[in-house]
C-alpha cells in the first residue's frame, strides 16, 4: 500500500526537472525491486505482502472485464486506469449520474492545451471505461457516443524508417564478445527482419521457437497468435545468445536482463532502449525516432521496396486493418510518380 501511494504521489521534489508530477512506472519497479530485496535479506518480513490497492468504485470489476472481454494486456489496462483516476473527481462517484454535458466536460478538462497523442489516450481509456459501465448496466447506454474525437490527420505523415544501410550498420554495432550484445544483436535483427513489435521481444519465450520448422509463434495484440518464418540471421543470432550468453535462469523468457537480478524486461521501454544505444554506436545522427518501432517501419519499407505486396507485408506486420498497411506505400516514390495527376493549368509535375 505504501508503494501504491508512492505511485500515485505528486512529487514536488526540487534539485531535478522532471516531466511528469508522478513518479514512472519504471521509478515505481525499481523500488518494488528494491522491496523484495528486503524480503529476502530478512529486514522485512516475508509475510508482510500488504492489501491490494483500493480501487474507486467505478472502476471494481473494469480490471477483469478488460481482460476478459477485450484481451488487453495488465499493462494496457494500468495505462486505462491511470487516465481514468484522473478524470473521476470530474466525472463523480456515481455513474448513473454521468451524462453527455459531464462526460465531455470531464475528458476536455484534463486535455485542454495538451496534444494530440497525449489526448487521445484519454479518449480511447474513457470510452473502454463507459463500455465497461454500459456492459454492467451502471450507466445510461450509448454514453460511451458522447466522447468527443480528437481531431487528427489520419496517416498524414510519412513512415519514419532506416535505409537498408543503416540497418546494417545498427546492427553491427553491438560488441559480440560480451553477453548483452550477443543478446541486442538478436533483439535488432528480430525487429529489423520480422517487423516484430517491442512487446513481442519481451513476451517470447522458448516454446515459442520451433527450430526443425524454422518458425517463431508471436503473440499480438488482442491475444492473437500467429507463427512467422524464422530468416537465416536472426536464427542464428538467437541460436546463439541461448547457448552462450542467455544467463541461467528458471524464467520463462528468451530475453533476460545482463545485469543482476537476472530477471525477465520489464516493460517494452527496454527493447526501445537496446534499439536507441545500438542507433548511438552506430553514428547515425539524425534518425527520425529512436525506438523498437523504428526497426519495425524499416522492416515493412525494405519488403515494399523490394516488391512485396501489401497484402504480404499486412501478415507480417498483423495488420488488422488495411489501411495501416496502405501507410507504408507512400514511401515508394518510383511508383507514386507513374501515378501522379498533372497540376492544373497544364504544367507538368
Amino acid at each position: 500500500e505504501l508503494i501504491a501511494r508512492f505511485a500515485r504521489h505528486e512529487c514536488e521534489c526540487s534539485g531535478a526537472s522532471r516531466h511528469h508530477r508522478r513518479p514512472s512506472q519504471r521509478y515505481v519497479a525499481r523500488v518494488e525491486r528494491f522491496v523484495r530485496h528486503l524480503k529476502s535479506r530478512g529486514v522485512v518480513s516475508a509475510g508482510t505482502e500488504g492489501r491490494p490497492r483500493a480501487l474507486p468504485t467505478p472502476l471494481v470489476g473494469f480490471r477483469a472485464w478488460m481482460t476478459s472481454h477485450r484481451g488487453a494486456t495488465q499493462r494496457t489496462i494500468d495505462h486505462y486506469e491511470d487516465r481514468i483516476e484522473r478524470m473521476l473527481p470530474a466525472l463523480g462517484s456515481d455513474p448513473a449520474c454521468y451524462d453527455a454535458g459531464l462526460v465531455r466536460q470531464a475528458l476536455l478538462r484534463e486535455v485542454r492545451d495538451r496534444s494530440c497523442t497525449y489526448a487521445k489516450s484519454f479518449v480511447t481509456a474513457l470510452r473502454a471505461f463507459l463500455r465497461f459501465l454500459v456492459a454492467q448496466g451502471r450507466c445510461r447506454p450509448y454514453l460511451d457516443r458522447a466522447v468527443p474525437t480528437i481531431r487528427e490527420w489520419k496517416l498524414s505523415a510519412l513512415p519514419r524508417y532506416l535505409e537498408a544501410d543503416d540497418v546494417d550498420r545498427v546492427i553491427a554495432s553491438c560488441d559480440l564478445s560480451k553477453p548483452h550484445g550477443v543478446r541486442d544483436r538478436a533483439v535488432l535483427l528480430l525487429l529489423a527482419r520480422l517487423g516484430l513489435r517491442a512487446g513481442d521481444i519481451v513476451a517470447m519465450r522458448p516454446d515459442d521457437l520451433d527450430w526443425e520448422a524454422g518458425t517463431v509463434r508471436v503473440r499480438g495484440k488482442g491475444h492473437k497468435e500467429v507463427r512467422l518464418p524464422l530468416p537465416q540471421d536472426a536464427g542464428e543470432a538467437l541460436a546463439e545468445y541461448l547457448v552462450s550468453a542467455r544467463p541461467s535462469s528458471h524464467h520463462e523468457r528468451v530475453f533476460l536482463c545482463a545485469n543482476a537480478p537476472v530477471r525477465p524486461f520489464a516493460t517494452s521501454a527496454v527493447v526501445s532502449t537496446i534499439v536507441r544505444f545500438a542507433i548511438e554506436r552506430a553514428g547515425i545522427t539524425d534518425p527520425p525516432s529512436k525506438g523498437a518501432h523504428l526497426l519495425r517501419h524499416s522492416a515493412a519499407t525494405a519488403m515494399l521496396r523490394s516488391g512485396a505486396s501489401l497484402d504480404a507485408i499486412a501478415t507480417v506486420l498483423r495488420h488488422e486493418s488495411s489501411d495501416m498497411t496502405a501507410y507504408y506505400a507512400k514511401v515508394d516514390l518510383e511508383l507514386l510518380q507513374l501515378v501522379a495527376q498533372p497540376w492544373p493549368e497544364g504544367a507538368s509535375c
